[in-house]
């Protein structure tokens, strides 16, 4: 069998990889900040970070895990071609980006809700699809003071910016689509307990700091 057959699994395993580097923890470190897993909501993410009163340790936190997503499905993108990488691939690669944040093998499997880093990925996909997810995210922000609800109504709303993009052939891959539903449905899953304090009134509003 020829190398090149292994080409998706290698791509697919070093973008689980680049996920699993859970940077709310490292960004922590270096700037000498308190580990992000030990307070507020425990959650290895930007949102958490910014809690300990760091915004730029928030906002450095917020483009890396973004940037970790974006890496992988762009590559595949531009140079995946030319080794025989198609979209099944760029859908594989984006979602194991995403399952390493979640899920790092770098910090015992446990990690963040991967919003930052499902973003990163829906921009890699299409410019338009990650726009269309980072306004509905903002507004929905802006208005409510929620991070968690803004998430959760940028994770319903992904996947049908992605069907009723610009009609091309390649942008409505099922494989593609398939990939951004599972992210959303992971999203919502692990915001759970986010969405129950929003319907027991109790979930803490964006900047304000978690016990």
């Amino acid at each position: 069998m020829e190398l090149q057959a292994f080409y998706p699994v290698l791509a697919t395993v070093a973008a689980y990889l680049m996920g699993s580097l859970s940077f709310a923890v490292i960004v922590s470190s270096v700037m000498g900040l308190n580990d992000p897993r030990t307070y507020g909501s425990k959650n290895p993410g930007a949102t958490n970070v910014l809690r300990s009163g760091s915004k730029a340790a928030a906002i450095v936190t917020l483009l890396l895990d973004a940037i970790k997503g974006w890496v992988p499905v762009v590559l595949v993108k531009w140079y995946g071609k030319t080794y025989g990488l198609e979209e099944g691939t760029l859908a594989l690669v984006g979602l194991a980006a995403f399952l390493g944040h979640l899920y790092p093998v770098f910090f015992r499997f446990v990690g963040g809700k991967g919003v930052a880093t499902a973003l990163g990925v829906l921009v890699g996909i299409s410019g338009v699809l990650g726009l269309a997810t980072v306004v509905t995210w903002l507004l929905i922000a802006y208005f409510f003071r929620y991070s968690s609800l803004a998430s959760l109504v940028a994770a319903v709303f992904a996947p049908v910016y992605y069907l009723f993009g610009d009609g091309a052939a390649w942008f409505l891959d099922s494989r593609i689509l398939t990939s951004i539903v599972v992210m959303s449905a992971l999203l919502i899953w692990r915001h759970g307990e986010n969405l129950s304090r929003l319907i027991k009134g109790t979930e803490s509003r964006l900047g304000q700091k978690k016990p």
